[in-house]
């Protein structure tokens, strides 16, 4: 059992209230009903078929094959939240019982899928963008920020994420065999996520890989197992001493564990290995995460990473916004533009090698976890401090995702950058 952070499980979530009260709303309905045309006319592919608070039903889309979420919206006010805040705050509606749904899957599938036709339907507008823009600001990702946002999200406690991740504790994306079944065990899928970033590296034993953002050390003790060794950077104290007693049990001496921020690696190695750590990182660091591994990196070795990409015709409307993730869930996060972060590691002198993408393996994966999540929850075995309300913002933070990864808007990718060599695929 690990030493609780204050409050952890406390620290986000919002108080449950009675829905209704509409009445101040109820003479601006036909101002809600234009936004539910916006949305409409937005949705090229799929529907959503919504029962309002007024009495009356509408279907939404249809006008071609996806997904159908169905959605009980129980106050105007949810709307208003959609309107104002975004995804963050359409999250804060459910969050209060302003709307529902059976599934909410299909609902995040649609927006994303239909990304682009929906425009600004669904992101924060006004004062409230504006505000949280500038609330977001303050959570850059320098040195000090930086560790203060990775605290926020991974201090919650190893006890935490080992009751629902699998046995291995991988928290990225697995790499299942297609077609996809339920018959692969997501163990096994993360066996085979790991290995692929270790082929990506073409060391052998007795070489020397930097892996920045280790985790709870699933990679290095693959990597170790084969005679390489392993310097593994965390800015998470949970984590650290997670992977100092994993190698302790395994008998693996060759792998260091240090509290160390990107930037400040010293040292060459032969590979460099970094399983979605970049997205912690911010737009306005990528340079100095890339200038880092090119500074480090051997001549000739190889970079595997795996990130989380954003489509580019969203992202810069996406970087101008605060969404519910990095509102609630991770702050300072920000997805990958592919083509920018390629731009910055070719200007490093970094090559762009064999990229592969598998963002239907990501959902799966996010869905392994929820059924995980939730048999944890319904046994009981949750730490105490972790109320309802962050129950809630747990459950709904693995949806959301997984619709994302559904509606094609947001993938993951595994690429190896080479130090001086020329590019073999795009």
């Amino acid at each position: 059992m690990n030493a609780s952070a204050p409050n952890r499980g406390r620290r986000v979530g919002t108080r449950a209230i009675a829905p209704g009260g509409d009445r101040i709303l109820a003479p601006f309905a036909g101002l809600f009903h234009r936004l539910l045309d916006r949305i409409d006319l937005g949705l090229e592919a799929g529907s959503i078929e919504v029962a309002l608070p007024d009495g009356t039903a509408r279907i939404l889309g249809g006008r071609a094959a996806g997904p159908i979420a169905i959605v009980e919206i129980r106050s105007w006010r949810a709307l208003l939240r959609l309107a104002m805040g975004g995804s963050a705050g359409w999250y804060i509606a459910w969050s209060l019982g302003e709307w529902r749904s059976p599934d909410p899957v299909p609902l995040f599938d649609l927006f994303m899928r239909n990304r682009v036709s929906l425009g600004t339907a669904a992101r924060s507008t006004g004062i409230v963008r504006l505000i949280r823009r500038a609330w977001h600001a303050l959570r850059r990702n320098h040195r000090e920020g930086a560790r203060r946002n990775i605290e926020y999200h991974y201090d919650l406690g190893n006890d935490f994420y080992a009751l629902w991740l699998d046995p291995g504790m991988t928290y990225s994306s697995a790499l299942f065999e297609e077609p996809i079944s339920p018959a692969q065990s997501l163990e096994s899928a993360q066996a085979a996520k790991l290995e692929a970033m270790l082929a990506r590296t073409a060391t052998k034993a007795g070489d020397s890989i930097l892996e920045i953002g280790c985790g709870w050390g699933s990679f290095a003790e693959v990597a170790a197992r084969g005679g390489r060794t392993v310097h593994g950077i965390t800015l998470s104290s949970e984590q650290k001493r997670a992977v100092e007693e994993r190698m302790a049990r395994a008998g693996l001496a060759g792998v260091t564990v240090s509290l160390t921020d990107y930037r400040d690696v010293t040292g060459h190695y032969d590979a460099i290995v970094s399983i979605e750590m970049v997205e912690a990182v911010g737009q306005e660091y990528w340079p100095a995460y890339l200038t880092t591994i090119a500074r480090t990196l051997k001549p000739g070795g190889r970079a595997a990473i795996q990130l989380i990409s954003i489509d580019d015709a969203i992202f810069e409307a996406y970087a101008h916004n605060v969404d519910f993730i990095q509102r609630f869930v991770f702050p300072g996060g920000l997805l990958i533009s592919e083509s920018r972060f390629r731009a910055i590691a070719e200007a490093n002198g970094l090559s762009w090698n064999d990229p592969i993408r598998f963002g239907l393996h990501y959902a799966e994966t996010l869905k392994r976890w929820r059924e995980n999540f939730d048999a944890v929850v319904a046994a009981g075995q949750l730490p105490a401090e972790f109320d309802r309300h962050f129950v809630d913002l747990w459950r709904y933070y693995l949806m959301y995702c997984e619709g994302g990864f559904r509606g094609g808007g947001i993938d993951v990718v595994q690429v190896t950058l080479r130090k001086g060599a020329a590019g073999e695929g795009n």
